[in-house]
């Protein structure tokens, strides 16, 4: 098989880290090239070389991803946090190389919270009922305030004192209480639903720390799913995360354009989605067929050591001499 490179983003987060994981674990004949806003980050060891690179919203973001894709040659760039996937949808027709994105329209919506709300109430489509901090009017007594866009599940304020002293870069929606559940799901290229996959969870520090695969709200989150797919636009690997309540009703309450933070525990658990964006964007394959499994996750922290190293800015890709302990 001809050597293919892929550009992986946000090599410092835990999305990509998953996604250079589940890359190295698949064996292909790939050179990984490792992105981040710092130059040394806890996924250099897994990547072949890395570069530092601006904010997506900085001027030269995008001309400096193209200049290591040209340097480099690279087939395709996997972008793992929400500014990136939405800088890289918007220009992508700048870039020389395959770009694992939705549409920038979509892209834009869902990288704001109070836009996914307004668009899904147009298609009739669940999402939490969402206002902004203006608009409010202690509609509801229990609530959470967060930022619109990105942030994971930081920077958030649950039922602050005074709501509208927020300003409308922050949402309030109403503080649902229930079993948390985080969905994954892959649209092919021919806007089809290739499969869906869900975890109830719990989160430490925004992340996810604990979680179990269910099927009890599969066809629910099917029908929603598909609405989503149905207004276009929607491309590879989408997060949707939502509250089941006592009686079984699904509150959606954020959508991610990208490949979720989860996306190692799910690869061994049956939905590969990395190894679907891969097979269809890389190979021009049609991705496998979805064999999920039941199964338990937690999430543990490991090290990674350099040993004699004296210098961080040396320790650039997996050829420098580390442990894994």
């Amino acid at each position: 098989m001809e050597k293919k490179v892929v550009l992986v983003t946000g090599t410092g987060g835990n999305v990509g880290q998953g996604v250079l994981r589940n890359i190295k674990s698949l064996g292909y004949n790939i050179t990984v090239i490792g992105t981040d806003i710092e130059a040394f980050t806890a996924g250099n060891h897994l990547c072949d070389v890395t570069y530092r690179v601006p904010y997506s919203y900085s001027e030269n973001y995008i001309s400096t991803i193209n200049s290591i894709v040209e340097k480099e040659k690279v087939d395709l760039i996997i972008p793992t946090t929400d500014y990136e996937v939405y800088y890289l949808a918007v220009n992508q027709n700048q870039i020389v190389a395959k770009i694992a994105v939705s549409k920038s329209e979509k892209a834009k919506i869902y990288l704001d919270k109070y836009l996914t709300y307004l668009h899904h109430q147009t298609l009739n489509i669940p999402f939490s009922k969402s206002w902004l901090p203006s608009e409010f009017n202690d509609e509801t007594k229990d609530f959470i305030v967060k930022p619109r866009e990105g942030r994971g599940s930081r920077g958030i304020y649950i039922n602050p004192a005074d709501p509208k002293s927020f300003s409308d870069e922050f949402v309030i929606q109403p503080l649902h209480k229930g079993i948390e559940i985080t969905t994954a799901f892959y649209v092919t290229k021919q806007d089809k639903l290739h499969g869906l996959f869900t975890m109830e969870r719990e989160l430490s520090n925004g992340a996810t720390s604990k979680s179990k695969t269910t099927k009890l709200y599969d066809k629910q989150l099917e029908e929603i799913i598909k609405k989503m797919i149905q207004s276009e636009g929607l491309y590879g690997s989408i997060n949707l995360q939502s509250i089941v309540s006592s009686n079984g009703e699904i509150f959606p309450f954020e959508v991610n354009c990208r490949i979720s933070g989860t996306n190692s525990i799910r690869h061994n658990l049956g939905f590969q989605d990395v190894k679907y964006t891969l097979q269809e964007y890389l190979f021009d394959e049609k991705p496998d067929e979805v064999n999920p499994i039941e199964g338990v996750a937690v999430r543990l922290l490991y090290d990674v050591i350099y040993p004699y190293a004296v210098n961080e800015s040396e320790l650039n890709n997996n050829k420098s001499q580390h442990i894994i302990y």
